[in-house]
């Protein structure tokens, strides 16, 4: 027969396992079908990954809190937050030529100035919720310091954010320094987790579930452009997929469980540019200035409320951390661009819909649900309107 002990054993055992998995980027490998495989049609040709991470170098790493229910008690719970970090070139210190543009500046991303003034970006990009900012900040530059090992005279950590405050526990700002060491050194290539994920884990886009998002495109045949949201925005009214208006066909679906989004909610959206191309600063801010038509295509409107802010870097020219001298650089006319503002409209599109489609309904503060977007019915609606692919 089992002791009461053994029994209480194993039940600490089991929560413990449980706390870990909550934790653990093993469990945020991809489970759902992505919206391709789904039938949504999209323009252009992805990488293999159909991520970010399709540009050499590139790493994303995420680190998810999702604790506690019930009625919002500030500074305990519940928690719906995260962090997501993408590391350009790994694990290193190597600054890369950056660009920058707010379609809408209702929100904050630090160390945006010298992106602007500088062209460089010395760190990873970092994206969390809005109360998190200070504290990912900060450890940034701890992790470098005490995990990296490197001592850096000067660096301006950015980091963007989104407010998670309909689901999460802002006040509480529970992004602890843990959590971001958590998102960098668990930092990989490969498939990216999207959906309730990192950063993403409490944001809404267009009524539905949010969050996390990648795509990717090739530009020619030697180069590629990847995008990864945090979406965190929009209208269900105004959801548009593949110029199909699925929220005015869906509206109301749902509206029975919990407290919802109102519907007309403002929001925030960030993206992240990458690509492999040798761009100069000037041209990567054209790159970012790009990325609202993506988000147009999807019904986004850049609203009063809405931080809208992009950065975009190139994974090129090894001599962009030069601090003196005359340095030789490789770059691409302005004539050839092109073909990578078209991807990265086209991958801006796509990444938003992979955040909805891998999201799942949360409910957090106060029974305040989000309900997942219906990919039923979105394949019903797209097959309505003859632009479900077979």
């Amino acid at each position: 027969m089992m002791t009461s002990t053994f029994r209480g054993l194993l039940l600490g055992l089991a929560a413990l396992g449980a706390v870990l998995a909550a934790h653990s980027p093993a469990v945020e490998a991809q489970a759902k079908p992505r919206a391709r495989a789904l039938g949504v049609p999209f323009s252009g040709t992805p990488g293999p990954l159909n991520a970010i991470t399709d540009v050499e170098g590139v790493e994303v790493g995420h680190a998810t809190i999702i604790e506690g229910s019930g009625p919002l008690v500030p500074g305990k719970g519940p928690v719906r937050t995260g962090v997501t970090a993408v590391l350009p070139r790994g694990k290193v210190w190597e600054p890369v030529f950056a660009g920058w543009f707010a379609g809408n500046g209702f929100g904050e991303m630090t160390g945006a100035p010298w992106v602007v003034e500088g062209g460089i970006l010395g760190g990873p990009v970092m994206i969390t919720g809005t109360y998190s900012v200070g504290a990912v900040r900060d450890a940034v530059n701890s992790w470098f310091h005490e995990e990296l090992k490197r001592e850096i005279p000067w660096h301006q950590p950015v980091v963007g954010e989104t407010s998670d405050a309909f689901l999460n526990d802002g006040i509480g700002q529970h992004v602890k320094k843990a959590h971001v060491f958590q998102a960098l050194n668990t930092a990989r290539g490969g498939a990216v987790a999207e959906g309730n994920v990192g950063g993403g884990t409490g944001m809404v886009v267009h009524g539905f579930k949010g969050g996390i998002g990648t795509s990717s495109r090739r530009v020619g045949d030697r180069f590629v452009l990847g995008v990864l949201v945090q979406a965190n925005y929009g209208t269900r009214e105004a959801l548009t997929i593949a110029g199909v208006p699925i929220g005015r066909e869906i509206v109301g679906a749902d509206r029975t469980r919990g407290n919802q989004p109102p519907a007309d909610r403002d929001g925030s959206i960030i993206v992240v540019v990458a690509t492999d191309a040798p761009l100069l600063p000037h041209q990567l801010e054209r790159l970012a200035r790009r990325v609202p038509m993506g988000i147009a295509r999807m019904g986004g409107i850049a609203s009063n409320g809405s931080g809208d802010i992009f950065i975009a870097f190139s994974t090129a020219n090894r001599g962009a951390a030069a601090e003196t001298g005359v340095t030789p650089i490789a770059w691409l006319p302005n004539g050839d661009l092109t073909p990578f503002f078209q991807a990265t409209v086209e991958a801006t599109e796509e990444a938003i819909v992979n955040a909805m489609v891998a999201a799942e309904t949360m409910t957090g503060i106060n029974g305040n649900t989000v309900p997942a977007l219906p990919t039923d019915q979105l394949r019903a609606i797209l097959k309505k309107y003859n632009r479900l692919v077979p």
